[in-house]
């Protein structure tokens, strides 16, 4: 007897030969090239303005008092919901998938790099400053070096949802792209076709992370454990 129906969920084997006949046909690179496109731009607008903004109210008080309540009452909406509107304002192009994956990428950079500033330790500021050190230089030798792993660690959490704001937007308008794929394929009861496009984007994330760990070893080289 069967546990689980391969109407549902195919099957290994069905899985990796359609994987393999997406690939050989060539028609895979279409989409994934659409995906990571919309992906990938939106990882970088999101990661430049979260990082922005973050080190922009770290840094001065009275902008983080007045903003940081803004930006986090924004973060509670269900930016998901909203993608219909993102398509209505920016048309069923590239520019609503990024936008849309922008957003996401950017609340979880500007968070933690917000509370990478805060937790800077003030004592280490103030020696550096008794050492003749500018705003400049406390910035480069200090602040910023401090607050790579915060921001990595955000940008790690966008890198999927980059990802899914992409495929997100190609489910609610798109012709081509991995997710429209996937709602195509799932319409027309495709299950192998459906799975071999969540085992591409899984393939994809892990390719993300690793080129995220190979850059967080490069930056962070001075700390003892990355010696």
């Amino acid at each position: 007897m069967k546990i689980i129906k391969t109407f549902y969920a195919s099957q290994p084997s069905a899985i990796f030969i359609d994987f393999y006949n997406f690939i050989m046909s060539g028609e895979i690179f279409i989409h994934l090239g659409i995906t990571l496109k919309e992906a990938s731009l939106g990882l970088l607008f999101g990661t430049i303005a979260g990082i922005s903004c973050g080190v922009l109210l770290g840094r001065i008080k009275w902008l983080a008092d007045l903003f940081e309540p803004i930006i986090s009452a924004l973060y509670g909406i269900p930016k998901l919901a909203l993608a219909p509107i993102f398509i209505l304002w920016f048309g069923l192009g590239i520019e609503s998938k990024v936008f849309l994956s922008a957003i996401l990428v950017f609340y979880l950079v500007f968070f933690s790099t917000f509370e990478g500033i805060r937790s800077i330790d003030s004592n280490i500021v103030a020696a550096i400053k008794l050492m003749g050190a500018n705003r400049f230089q406390i910035f480069m030798k200090v602040t910023l070096p401090s607050c790579i792993p915060w921001i990595i660690t955000g940008v790690r959490g966008g890198i999927g949802a980059s990802l899914l704001g992409a495929i997100v937007g190609e489910y609610m308008g798109a012709s081509a792209g991995l997710g429209w794929m996937v709602q195509y394929a799932t319409t027309t009861y495709q299950v192998d076709r459906v799975m071999s496009c969540i085992l591409t984007l899984l393939l994809i994330g892990l390719l993300f992370n690793k080129g995220l760990k190979y850059c967080e070893a490069r930056l962070l080289r001075w700390r003892p454990n990355n010696c």
